[in-house]
This record gives structure tokens, sequence and C-alpha cells, in this order.
């Protein structure tokens, strides 16, 4: 396990269970999955805490040429924990989304031409011609796990991150880690990246946030039933 973080707590896992899980991997499907082409690293924040700011990997695959979705884990390691989705979608995209919508999604410019996100592991041309295409992009990113603050399981709401936009966000150290780990230099990486463009229409007022913080609240409603719970039964649940 991550050294990063707390273990996750529970018996470890028997030999009898490993067998099972090769066994079931020989036989079944996992075409969703299998689709993962493609290993994204940066950072979020919680939308409503900069100062809360976590090392995202994400695993993508694409929908269509317009949309990928991405599972996220804290780490790149076989048992990293899985700890939220990322959707990343084109401007096109973006600008038909309900006004409501588009403060949840967050911008991607700023993270790709300051070289805090990258393809670890990819040469930088190969690596560039596909970040072009990212810089251009919005994404909506939810945290289910906190690790941040050492949660050993995936504890209280899910919560709205967002990513970087300008200089002076990302914490120093993260970032000497991050050039440490994965042998960049952001410096250099913001010169070779200075050429990328943005969204067309430039980043939409009402992304990120709107310029304002989000925080996922939970509320206690009555909860809709059946017609045939509602014909009598007097608890939603059992």
């Amino acid at each position: 396990m991550s050294a990063h973080h707390p273990e996750v707590p529970g018996e470890p896992t028997r030999t009898a269970t490993s067998l099972a899980e090769t066994a079931m991997a020989a036989v079944q499907k996992f075409g969703p999955v299998n689709k993962i082409h493609q290993h994204l690293c940066a950072f979020h924040f919680y939308s409503h805490d900069m100062t809360r700011q976590v090392e995202a990997h994400h695993f993508c695959s694409h929908q269509n040429e317009e949309m990928r979705q991405c599972l996220i884990y804290d780490g790149p390691e076989a048992d990293a924990r899985l700890i939220g989705i990322e959707y990343i979608i084109s401007e096109n995209l973006f600008l038909t989304l309900p006004d409501a919508e588009k403060p949840l999604w967050h911008s991607h410019e700023y993270e790709v031409k300051s070289g805090v996100l990258s393809m670890p592991g990819l040469p930088g041309p190969i690596e560039r011609q596909d970040l072009e295409k990212v810089c251009r992009t919005y994404g909506k990113t939810i945290h289910f796990w906190q690790v941040d603050r050492g949660d050993n399981l995936p504890l209280g709401i899910p919560q709205i991150m967002m990513a970087l936009t300008s200089d002076g966000q990302l914490y120093d150290h993260l970032a000497r880690d991050y050039e440490k780990k994965y042998n960049v230099e952001l410096k250099e990486e913001t010169e070779k990246r200075a050429y990328m463009k943005g969204p067309e229409n430039g980043i939409h007022p009402l992304a990120n946030g709107a310029g304002r913080g989000l925080q996922t609240v939970l509320r206690e409603v009555d909860c809709k039933p059946t017609a045939a719970a509602a014909a009598g039964v007097t608890r939603v649940f059992v």
C-alpha cells in the first residue's frame, strides 16, 4: 500500500480469494475497463477549499472524439485506491450544457500549459500531441475518498473538485515532489507547451465554479416511495 496514506483496514486478501479472482478473470469480460488506454496525472483541489490539494491519477477511455471518462486513483500502483471520477468533454459539448451546470466543470488550459498535467512515461512529442486536445477541454470531477485528510475508508459525501487555473495556486512542495517523481521540470514544460491553445472562445466565465467555491452538502428530505410502498407502508426503508 502507498506510503503516502494510511493503510486500508481489513483482513489481508486470502490465497483462495486470489485464486478465485484469477479464475474469474480468465472467464469474464471487462469491456469498460479494457477500453482504458491513457494515464493522466494532475492535481485537484476541493472546490470549496483550495488549501486541500490532491495528486490525482486518471485512467481514461474515450467514449468518442469529444468525450473521455476517467477513473481516478491516489497513485499509479496496482493497489492504489479509487478516489473519484472525471468526465472530460470538448468545448463544443460544454457550450451545450445548461448554465446551471457549467460551474461544476473546470477548464484544463492552465493545467496543460503550466506542465502540471502530464502523461507519465510517454515521450514528450507523443504526450504533447494529445495534450493539445486536452488543453481545449473541460472536466467534471467528483472525489469520493478524502485521502488528503488521512481517511482510510471513503467517508463522508462526494465532493466537487476543481483544477488549477493560475500561478501560485499549487503548493511549492507538491510541485517539487511532482518534478522529482516524474523527472520533469515545470519551467521547461511550460516553454515547450507555450504554443498550445485553450478553448476557441476563451475559458467560459461560468466554468471553474463561476469564480466561486462550491461545496456538496447533505440534506434530509422525504423519500418518494413507489406506489406499492405508498399504499400503507409508513416507512420507506426497512
